[in-house]
């Protein structure tokens, strides 16, 4: 078994650091720190769990768009992501990253309504100035339990 280098031990920490601006910035209701984890070109592809939870949601292309989808979206939710297991790939300026995040969505208006989601991500990232930032995210989910139509604000 090797070890890694203190620089790729950096590279990997940071990779995943920026996994979790993007939760914390979903979570905070911070869209700086959401727009710091993403690429300007960067794509969110929420489809596959979307479909296991019964509804349609399109592909997210560019950052402002993909702030401002999710911010609007989960508006009317209180939502922690907690990232687990995270293997991390690094190759040059380009890496990938997969790891598992617990989404939990609780109504706003009404605690006891939730929708729990344990999804798995897929995640493309490129280094721009020596910060790492997600250019590709696919969300596919793997179990889910609660009430769906949390999901819709309803």
């Amino acid at each position: 078994m090797s070890s890694l280098y203190p620089e790729q031990t950096a590279d990997t920490l940071a990779v995943v650091e920026a996994l979790y601006r993007f939760a914390a910035g979903i979570d905070l209701r911070d869209t700086d720190l959401l727009a710091s984890a993403l690429a300007e070109d960067a794509v969110s592809d929420f489809r596959p769990a979307a479909a296991k939870a019964g509804f349609e949601y399109p592909v997210l292309e560019g950052r402002e768009t993909i702030v401002t989808a999710l911010s609007n979206a989960l508006s009317q939710l209180d939502t922690t992501h907690s990232v687990s297991n995270p293997r991390v790939c690094i190759n040059g300026d380009k890496a990938h990253l997969e790891a598992l995040v617990e989404a939990q969505h609780v109504a706003r208006n009404d605690n006891s309504r939730h929708y729990l989601m344990k999804n798995r991500y897929n995640v493309e990232l490129v280094r721009r100035d020596q910060v790492w930032l997600i250019q590709r995210n696919t969300v596919d989910n793997v179990w889910r339990t609660g009430d769906p139509t949390v999901l819709a604000g309803a």
